[in-house]
């Protein structure tokens, strides 16, 4: 195949199980479920594809039932850091010169493992170790994890075609090189599917990863790595270093060998990382590929010809499932007053008929947030709404910690377009909501420009086109991805590319073709057939008398 030029067809996304009463998928994932619950796992590091002890435990715990271990796994050192980088740079040779479709190969089968084999253990992985339902779960991982994975490979297919212009005596041609040195992954715990394409977007193109999972997925992260051991990745390609990220990034961000970082999580850690790099920059082989989607304050802009039923569902859709813990969760919103008393009723009716439990329970709308730290920070946020002046609890407004980590979904309804969580990020079932005077549309969509750091996810209701198209134009830099009658969440691969801006990160569009460019340094090759054997031009030559 070296001297094929081989095109993947275009995938199409995986279909999504409803896990409908009566499914047979139902049944597989309860099993499943019941399975991991009843067993307590160890999870090692995986350096240079062995298992790593070091004796340096934690635990992996239910978000809805923090009483309960999954697993314990062993945290790295800087010893074990250092490994990684060397076990990295040595598989890097050999993986990059690995012709690119021995590479898509490789990933392809990790889909079809996905897929099939590992479905439910990866989707009740999540479920149990992430606090989420079955519908999260399986949106997540397995579904978007495959889609990276079979859509990546269909992007490099034509990214490895395009090649320049050559004439009858030149041949130029591009070589698509990956970094020269390593890519630091640091993965969010929120998407399973997250973690993969960190890792594996950059592997694709040639390159190898040191991986920072999130200290709350190690449990579905660890699965990923079985996976890629099975499909065929060679050892060292992707090194596994559960443990401190200060630890991890410290020995990472000194060494002459790092080449790129690749991040989901926070702005404030983002912009400590590229701090930390421009001040180390001397000590790096080449100017490294920084690559991050951080916060979001994901608007949801309501005009006076939207519909109030549709407007809701969005809103609670977009601002409760996964508990609010998506990067493109709706956090705050703009809405005529004409349309609120109808909004809210809608609303109520709605969740006066869901429940919030385990997602072992599969009546379950909501689950318990990630961690006891999220859990106070978010609460913090309700506690001072109940005491403001500006601003009052028109729904919810309750939490408990005594079992899990369970924060009713909440509505806080504020006068001040400036409150605090209307400009914050939370990261929890919060969402605030600012009613504006119907007059008022052109002024207040001013306003959501101008509120929030932040620019990565937002939409607009409305019926009337005109009134779209002005949200279109003044909220043109407000979101990296934008939605018209629709909630701010759910982008799929190969559908919505997905990346902000401003606070939100460098828009890098992940789920497409852009992403992956920024794993590469090419290298422009120009063959002469007839060079010349003179060194003058024809303008150098005597005029004629």
């Amino acid at each position: 195949m070296n001297n094929a030029n081989y095109a993947f067809r275009e995938p199409k996304n995986e279909p999504v199980y409803s896990y409908a009463p009566g499914t047979p998928e139902r049944k597989l994932l309860q099993d499943e479920l019941d399975r991991q619950y009843n067993q307590v796992i160890e999870i090692c590091p995986i350096i240079g594809g062995k298992e790593i002890k070091t004796g340096d435990m934690g635990k992996v715990v239910m978000p809805t039932e923090h009483a309960h271990v999954l697993a314990n796994y062993h945290k790295v050192g800087k010893k074990e850091v250092q490994m990684a980088i060397d076990a990295a740079m040595a598989a890097k040779k050999d993986w990059e010169e690995m012709p690119w479709i021995q590479r898509a190969s490789i990933m392809m089968k990790a889909g079809e493992l996905l897929a099939t084999k590992y479905r439910y253990i990866l989707n009740a992985s999540c479920m149990l170790g992430q606090g989420k339902s079955p519908m999260q779960a399986e949106i997540d991982c397995p579904c978007e994890a495959i889609d990276f994975l079979r859509f990546n490979t269909y992007f490099a297919s034509k990214l490895y075609g395009q090649q320049p212009i050559s004439d009858h005596a030149t041949l130029n041609r591009n070589e698509y090189r990956g970094m020269e040195g390593f890519v630091y992954a640091i993965t969010p715990f929120n998407f399973t599917s997250i973690a993969l394409n960190l890792n594996v977007a950059p592997a694709l193109m040639g390159n190898v990863t040191i991986w920072k999972p999130s200290t709350t997925a190690i449990l579905s992260n660890y699965y990923l790595m079985k996976i890629y051991k099975e499909a065929g990745l060679p050892d060292g390609v992707i090194n596994f270093l559960p443990g401190s990220g200060a630890t991890i990034s410290k020995v990472v961000f000194n060494s002459p060998d790092f080449a790129g970082v690749h991040f989901t999580g926070s702005t404030g850690t983002f912009n400590a990382f590229w701090k930390t790099i421009g001040e180390n920059i001397g000590k790096y082989k080449t100017y490294p590929k920084i690559v991050g989607e951080t916060g979001g304050k994901n608007f949801v802009f309501a005009h006076k010809s939207a519909d109030p039923r549709e407007l809701a569902v969005a809103l609670l859709r977009g601002a409760f499932e996964y508990q609010g813990q998506k990067c493109s969760a709706a956090s705050r919103a703009y809405i005529p007053k004409s349309l609120w008393k109808k909004t809210l009723k809608h609303i109520e009716d709605m969740m006066a008929t869901v429940k919030m439990g385990d997602g072992r329970d599969f009546s379950n709308f909501i689950n318990a947030v990630i961690d006891e730290k999220s859990f106070d920070n978010i609460a913090g946020y309700i506690k001072r709404a109940k005491k403001a002046k500006d601003a009052e609890i028109v729904l919810g407004g309750g939490f408990d910690k005594s079992i899990g980590y369970f924060v009713e979904p909440t509505i806080i309804l504020t006068t001040n377009p400036k409150y605090e969580s209307m400009v914050e990020e939370i990261f929890g079932p919060v969402l605030t909501v600012y009613l504006y005077e119907d007059k008022k549309y052109s002024e207040t969509l001013r306003l959501c420009n101008e509120t929030s750091p932040y620019a990565l996810t937002g939409s607009i209701f409305a019926i009337d086109r005109y009134a779209v198209l002005e949200a279109y134009d003044t909220l043109r830099y407000a979101a990296g991805n934008f939605y018209i009658n629709d909630k701010p969440t759910g982008a799929v691969v190969g559908n919505q590319p997905f990346g902000g801006a401003r606070a939100s990160g460098t828009n890098d569009k992940a789920g497409s073709a852009l992403n992956l460019y920024r794993w590469l340094s090419p290298r422009a090759t120009k063959e002469t057939f007839a060079p010349p054997t003179d060194y003058g031009y024809p303008f150098l030559l005597p005029e004629k008398k």
